[in-house]
């Protein structure tokens, strides 16, 4: 195995990013070592035989942790620092465009991204794959305190440590920023718990049912059930003074009224107080957890108004926040085409379909808006892929809209109910630029009347803080 014999005739220079700073190595060019990987790894291993093989050409430490940390995102989104292409234009050798002769080198990297960012700022080749640039960069990486004596290897660990830390803060804060993993959190646990309040409250009405089996014939409400369940308790307790507490529950003096009357002539059996005594217990964990169900879809739909009004507006909050949860964020849903939000969450039927040449789905989580189910069926299809075409677009105006407004999730639940109407009646549409016109002369609307309402409120709180 030759470290010449990848790289031709041509000079080989290596760039080496570390948290210290950028170091540009170059290959000794006379050097070559045995055939097998394994003799590769053994010379890299050691830095007297190492150092024979490569050549520091220069190192360029970052100004700051904040310079490191704006040269790490760069590079990590395929960027290319502005600070380190003065450092290889100062360092590496000058070379024309030219299409007939080719540079007379070529630079190793570690990444694809980088190497194409690279190869559009300077006319020279950059090579990411061969087992050449890996094992050198591997062995700079090794010995790199030992090339740069500035640098002790526990300044460089220290300061790897540090650009870790600062990275993944600020990867951290653009996603609370964005507050979609909240909406994320929330709806995976509503649709847990409305699986768990389900088979909760069925448990309730069986156990209960052993005690007063009429009562289940009466209210087919699994809620309504579990309270009144731990309203009446005994049945042999139930008569005319509880008729009120039980209107109360149920808002129907009429239902009340057979509650009672089903109670005096009840086939169900005789249970004891400390078997009671659990099932109250167990109806008032029932209805707590509806009451925090309650509680998380009010805060579920506040955070969707707040993130994603468009997107809401437009399909509803959970099948909404559904769509992002699946997708996993709301700009990664903005990224999807209309195609692939159309049959998202219906994964499994595809390739099913696919692998068997079968009919491909028409929908996946969609199919849950009332849209899908108002439509008729042959337009279903035809509805769900104009549904994800606007939700589509919903999600791409709340992820990189500056303004919050559901101004344009409005107008375009408006083009859905449209045309429903024309599928049923043939009325034609609105246009979409008419309707969008419409929704963006809206939202301007609405950007100066804010200001003038705010200078208002301060107007008249001035009175009130001079009495």
């Amino acid at each position: 195995f030759c470290f010449c014999c990848d790289q031709g005739m041509s000079k080989l220079y290596l760039l080496f990013e570390t948290a210290p700073g950028y170091g540009l190595f170059s290959q000794i060019q006379s050097e070559e070592i045995g055939a097998s990987v394994e003799q590769v790894e053994a010379s890299t291993a050691k830095f007297p035989i190492f150092n024979q093989m490569v050549k520091l050409e220069a190192f360029a430490p970052f100004r700051s942790a904040e310079d490191a940390l704006e040269n790490i995102n760069s590079l990590s989104e395929g960027v290319l620092p502005e600070y380190l292409q003065e450092f290889l234009e100062q360092n590496l050798p000058k070379s024309k465009k030219s299409k007939k002769k080719a540079p007379s080198f070529s630079l190793g990297v570690t990444e694809e991204k980088l190497a194409a960012s690279i190869s559009e700022a300077f006319p020279i080749k950059c090579d990411y794959r061969s087992q050449t640039v890996r094992e050198l960069l591997r062995g700079i990486r090794l010995h790199f305190s030992s090339f740069v004596k500035v640098v002790e290897k526990k300044d460089v660990a220290q300061a790897q440590l540090g650009l870790s830390h600062s990275y993944s803060r600020s990867k951290i804060k653009f996603n609370v920023n964005r507050a979609d993993n909240h909406i994320i959190q929330s709806i995976s646990l509503l649709d847990q718990l409305d699986k768990d309040i389900n088979t909760f409250a069925m448990r309730v009405r069986e156990w209960y049912s052993w005690h007063f089996p009429e009562l289940a014939r009466v209210v087919s409400d699994n809620i309504l059930f579990a309270k009144l369940a731990m309203f009446i308790q005994s049945k042999s307790t139930l008569d005319e003074t509880k008729v009120d507490g039980m209107e109360e529950i149920v808002n129907d003096r009429s239902i009340a009224e057979e509650i009672l009357e089903a109670a005096r002539t009840s086939m169900g059996t005789e249970i004891s107080e400390l078997d009671m005594m659990n099932i109250s217990n167990f109806a008032k964990r029932v209805i707590s957890l509806d009451e925090y169900r309650r509680q998380l879809h009010a805060y579920l739909s506040k955070k969707m108004g707040a993130v994603a009004p468009n997107l809401a507006a437009l399909i509803g909050d959970q099948v909404g926040a559904r769509l992002i949860a699946h997708a996993g964020s709301l700009t990664n849903l903005a990224k999807y085409p209309a195609s692939t939000v159309q049959i998202l969450g219906a994964e499994k039927a595809l390739f099913r379909a696919l692998k068997t040449r079968g009919n491909t789905p028409k929908y996946g989580l969609i199919f849950h808006s009332s849209f899908i189910g108002r439509a008729g069926t042959r337009d279903k299809g035809r509805v769900s892929r104009f549904l994800a075409n606007k939700c589509s677009m919903a999600s791409r105006i709340d992820s990189f809209s500056e303004q919050r407004t559901n101004k344009y999730g409005e107008k375009m639940k408006q083009q859905v109910e449209e045309r429903l109407e024309f599928y049923e009646t043939g009325k034609a549409p609105q246009k979409n630029l008419d309707a969008m016109h419409d929704a963006a002369e809206e939202v301007k609307l609405e950007a100066d009347v804010a200001p003038m309402e705010e200078e208002t409120e301060t107007k008249a709180e001035k009175p009130k803080k001079s009495s």
